[in-house]
């Protein structure tokens, strides 16, 4: 293993929390940098000897040097699903790591697109996304030396409030209103766990080997290895509810009117619930259906599926 500096960002959310957490046993704490808006949350890390630093993607000053002494740095997209402000706040980030000398960057992207390769989503939480790994990509030319690899991200299990209106196995409702009618191409749905897991392996993957690495300039999706269409989905949201639930389509004004959706999708002031629905439009084009083999290959066991993931939860 070369002797390199890995660092995550923010390191306590879901998938910055879970990737801290499998980086542990695969690199000596001393070469692990975890930067958070809450550094206190990450005490296994701070036990084991990590480097904590505190960051926010909105205060510019805890960013300046915030990747100082960081070679490789996994940075995970800002918490929104807004468009321009995430996009410029990333680029921000971006700049500044290449500054501090970061050299090669793993960035968090998301699973729609379909094909891993594909640079177009019709999803609007996906924007800010491909302006990023576009953005990426002309920092290659930009800065000599400096390379990354995105990983686009499969929807998690534990994500499906936002597709079916917020549905709560605890209080079940009758209806589910999306403007969709559950059928036609589905997610491959993952754990976030388990995106955690593989991301760390892939990095370790990357810093035993880098110069075979073969995932230099690429885009990868870590996903679930099995489609479950928004029907199949419900179904088995029923299942764990003990109760019968249906989809019922609405019009996208109608599932933005919900008054469970709006306070779920405010932003900065803005309420994204219209825009919201161009996810169920991805889904229909089969945005969110392609199923990879890579996770399955990096954890070395089949992925768990939605049923026991939400089942436990």
């Amino acid at each position: 293993m070369s002797n390199q500096t890995v660092g995550v960002f923010p390191a306590a959310g879901g998938i910055g929390g879970s990737t801290a957490k499998h980086l542990l046993p695969r690199f000596p704490a001393k070469d692990l940098v975890f930067i958070a808006r809450h550094p206190g949350k990450l005490t296994s890390a701070k036990s084991a000897g990590a480097d904590l630093r505190r960051a926010d993607y909105d205060d510019d000053a805890s960013l300046q040097h915030a990747f100082d002494g960081v070679n490789t740095l996994f940075l995970i997209s800002y918490a929104s699903v807004g468009h321009e402000h995430r996009s410029e706040r990333q680029r921000l980030a971006i700049d500044l790591a290449i500054r501090s000398g970061v050299k090669t960057i793993f960035y968090g992207s998301l699973g729609y697109g379909g094909n891993p390769e594909s640079n177009e989503s019709v999803a609007h939480v996906m924007q800010a996304h491909l302006d990023t790994e576009q953005y990426l990509d002309e920092c290659t030319r930009k800065h000599q030396g400096f390379s990354y690899t995105v990983i686009r991200e499969g929807l998690y299990s534990e994500s499906y409030p936002l597709y079916t209106a917020f549905f709560n196995p605890k209080q079940p409702v009758d209806e589910i209103r999306i403007p969709h009618d559950g059928s036609g191409p589905g997610i491959a749905w993952v754990k976030r766990e388990e995106l955690g897991e593989g991301t760390a392996e892939l990095l370790k993957k990357f810093l035993k080997d880098p110069a075979r690495f073969v995932y230099r300039q690429k885009k990868v999706l870590l996903s679930g290895t099995k489609t479950l269409t928004l029907g199949q989905t419900v179904d088995i949201l029923g299942k764990i509810a003990k109760h019968p639930v249906r989809i019922h389509q609405v019009s996208p004004d109608e599932f933005a009117a919900q008054p469970q959706v709006s306070p779920n999708f405010v932003y900065h002031g803005f309420d994204h619930s219209k825009v919201w629905t161009t996810t169920f439009e991805a889904f229909r084009r089969g945005e969110a259906a392609y199923a990879s083999p890579l996770l399955k290959e990096l954890l070395g066991r089949e992925p768990e599926d939605f049923e026991t993931t939400i089942g436990i939860a």
